[in-house]
């Protein structure tokens, strides 16, 4: 994988901000049970607290680098000349580095560009990162719903998405997000959605849809958001052509 150069944030930053709090207090309150002598009550807040900041170690690794590794291998199937939809883009993490592998291709993200879902979520971040990694040429950015997207019916030859569609606050929404998603791919496109949530409901859509080749994936100990329970999977699927 290569050295990023842009500013991508933290994923849901007050997730992170939860675990680094809750592991502060649990370290205070085995701070205080042992100065009262309480040490049975000491050891289980010290192990909780030790517990809790492996788990914030492992969202702040798979939001600064892991999901960046697991996203690199999946791109590497690029041929250089697609076009290519990133869904709830971003800061362009996943975006840009497909970009790179687009020199005859085009990058196109869409987002509605807020701060909740990602820390400093912005159209100008996202361009200023296009720049700094050398592909603002290649990418266009827009702004708009994922659960109805401004694109024609197969404008593109692959759609992806990371984190983003869980962020559709009803399973209605969601399946439109995912038959949006559908639409805007061409006969023969690659789509891949990874989440941490509703996966199984992605797949069972795709399948409603008539799509066949179709399979979920874990990716890996490298896309979890503090351990196993918040695991990211990857819905692959090949809109028949």
């Amino acid at each position: 994988m290569s050295k990023r150069h842009g500013s991508y944030g933290v994923d849901a930053p007050w997730a992170l901000t939860g675990l680094l709090l809750g592991a502060i207090v649990l370290v205070a309150l085995a701070a205080v049970s042992y100065a009262l002598d309480i040490l049975l009550a000491g050891l289980a807040f010290l192990l909780g607290g030790l517990y809790t900041l492996a788990s914030a170690a492992s969202y702040l690794y798979t939001t600064r680098r892991g999901k960046f590794a697991v996203w690199a291998e999946e791109l590497r199937r690029l041929k250089g000349d697609e076009r290519l939809l990133d869904l709830g883009c971003g800061r362009g993490a996943v975006l840009l580095m497909a970009a790179e592998r687009l020199p005859a291709g085009r990058a196109t993200g869409v987002d509605l560009w807020r701060s909740a879902d990602q820390s400093g979520n912005a159209e100008a971040r996202t361009r200023a990162n296009a720049e700094a990694e050398g592909v603002s040429d290649r990418v266009e950015l827009v702004t708009g719903d994922l659960r109805d997207l401004p694109f024609g019916d197969g404008a593109f030859d692959v759609v992806v998405s990371s984190q983003a569609v869980h962020n559709v606050p009803d399973a209605e929404g969601r399946a439109r997000a995912v038959r949006e998603a559908y639409r805007v791919l061409r006969p023969g496109g690659l789509l891949l959605l990874a989440d941490f949530q509703h996966t199984p409901a992605y797949e069972e859509t795709l399948r409603d849809l008539g799509v066949v080749d179709v399979r979920r994936r874990d990716a890996g100990w490298r896309f979890w958001y503090g351990g196993p329970w918040f695991g990211t999977g990857i819905v692959e699927a090949r809109k028949p052509a």
